[in-house]
């Protein structure tokens, strides 16, 4: 995978665009209209560039490096010592709205619309110093057109999504995921099994660490695999190889044996040539069959004119090229239709004969739905000595979990965790946390898996132990007096 400092953008890439704190997904493409923080803009003039390059959107919506300018440290900011004297009655600005459109639609740049609101506010230097600097980054936020394109990564895609539809991610925040990744211990060359309904992130996430190397595969419910986030990441095809999917529809059948696929056709090519013989034979018949059906009687065939000959001619040729046309169309869909099926099925068997190994280096799951049966069942592929995190944006189904986890066994160094967030301001003489926050990134359980006891999962041995007290116990009931 490209990447690193001197990665260029290319057409057909998937970029990130960022300004300030907001991030949005976008592919790359030229002539393409790209809507972005109420600005519309094309990327044309961004291909060719270093990833991190900041641009600013001109006239037309092209895109053009911004070139650092230098603040002149020459004059001296004249400040207030404090803002109590300031009020706020909406007089203090001279320029006003329609001034401020003027000076847009004469296409001057934002930073000199910022320096011009400064130099028209009489209150501008009355404020503190501290006061300036928030009423300059205000102003340059609403009025500078600036924008930066960076490469799309785990930490990228994941405060992206959280902030602006966690829902999809089922409210994963992104220290959650990091801690998922560490304490799954994901790494290169791994063989990972991942269930997750998180548009695909937890899964690209996955991806990155591996980096193409070792083989994951993926359950997912329902018809096929959702994965929107990670073909944001832009990863290379060489990465998709070892990449299988499995239905969980399928993991009970699998687990006693009775999974089976439909029977693989020898050659999907034979198949799709002997379906065209046989329907050439039947379109022949077909045709043989319209023709006698079309042969007009003796006395109909003497009053057609000649003229009318000539036209019933074209009208045929015409319809017999459109019937050839469209049967060749149908014939390439039904070719195209079963090279797929063959393929899928192929990939089922193929992630199939992985999961029967049961010798996978470590599971995630991160899904909507209640974690106990899933991870039961999918922790019988994983080899022992190897961990698991399982994540739920609630702590009831993950404590369900864990004591189901307890009577079954096989499992140690079960640990039910929270991660805590808070973002802090760092910024000369006014360094301090920040008023809003997260107020929660979901729940994580994780642990190591065992060689599983037989005799102690046993239900009738589990009973018989709970019918038997402790020595102690009896001992001390026999002593109570009566």
């Amino acid at each position: 995978m490209e990447g690193g400092p001197s990665a260029r953008i290319r057409e057909g890439d998937c970029a990130v665009l960022k300004r300030d704190e907001v991030f949005k997904a976008v592919s790359v493409l030229r002539r393409r209209k790209i809507t972005f923080e109420k600005q519309w803009f094309y990327l044309d003039n961004a291909i060719g560039h270093i990833y991190g390059t900041t641009f600013e959107v001109t006239s037309g919506g092209n895109l053009q490096p911004k070139q650092e300018v230098e603040e002149t440290t020459t004059e001296t900011k004249e400040a207030g010592t404090d803002n109590r004297n300031i009020v706020d009655d909406g007089k203090s600005q001279k320029l006003t709205h329609d001034d401020i459109k003027a000076l847009k639609d004469k296409g001057i740049k934002g930073q000199e619309i910022v320096q011009q609101l400064i130099e028209n506010s009489t209150t501008f230097r009355d404020k503190t110093e501290f006061a300036q600097d928030k009423y300059i980054k205000k102003k340059k936020k609403k009025y500078e057109a600036v924008i930066t394109i960076v490469k799309p990564s785990t930490r990228i895609l994941s405060t992206m999504y959280y902030a602006r539809e966690p829902g999809k991610i089922n409210h994963l925040r992104y220290d959650t995921l990091a801690q998922m990744l560490t304490l799954g211990n994901i790494h290169a060359g791994n063989k990972m099994i991942v269930m997750e309904t998180c548009s695909g992130l937890v899964l690209g996430a996955v991806m990155e660490r591996m980096g193409g190397y070792g083989s994951i595969i993926q359950m997912y419910p329902g018809g096929g695999p959702v994965r929107a986030a990670t073909s944001c990441f832009g990863f290379p095809k060489p990465f998709f190889d070892n990449l299988h999917e499995f239905p969980l529809s399928k993991v009970q059948s699998l687990l006693s044996g009775t999974f089976t696929t439909e029977t693989l056709p020898a050659d999907p090519e034979e198949n799709a040539l002997g379906e065209e013989e046989s329907n050439g034979l039947s379109e022949e018949k077909q045709t043989s069959l319209q023709e006698t059906e079309e042969e007009p009687t003796p006395e109909a065939a003497m009053e057609i004119n000649p003229t009318e000959e000539q036209d019933t001619m074209d009208v045929n040729a015409e319809d017999v090229e459109f019937k050839e046309n469209k049967e060749k169309e149908n014939k390439e869909n039904v070719r195209e239709k079963q090279m797929k099926q063959w393929e899928r099925r192929k990939k089922l068997q193929e992630a199939a004969a992985l999961l029967r190994e049961k010798n996978a280096d470590g599971l995630i799951v991160a899904s909507k739905f209640h974690p106990t049966p899933l991870l039961l069942s999918l922790l019988e592929f994983v080899a022992p000595s190897r961990p698991f995190v399982v994540y739920c944006q609630y702590k009831e189904p993950l404590l369900d979990c864990y004591t189901k986890l307890r009577e079954r066994g096989g499992v140690i160094n079960l640990k039910l965790s929270e991660t805590w967030l808070r973002n802090y301001q760092v910024l000369p003489d006014r360094s301090h946390p920040k008023l809003t926050m997260s107020g929660g990134g979901g729940y994580l359980l994780s642990g190591i898996t065992v060689v599983l006891d037989k005799g102690k999962s046993d239900p009738s041995n589990s009973e018989a132990l709970k019918m038997e007290e402790p020595s102690s116990k009896r001992c001390k009931l026999q002593d109570l007096p009566c």
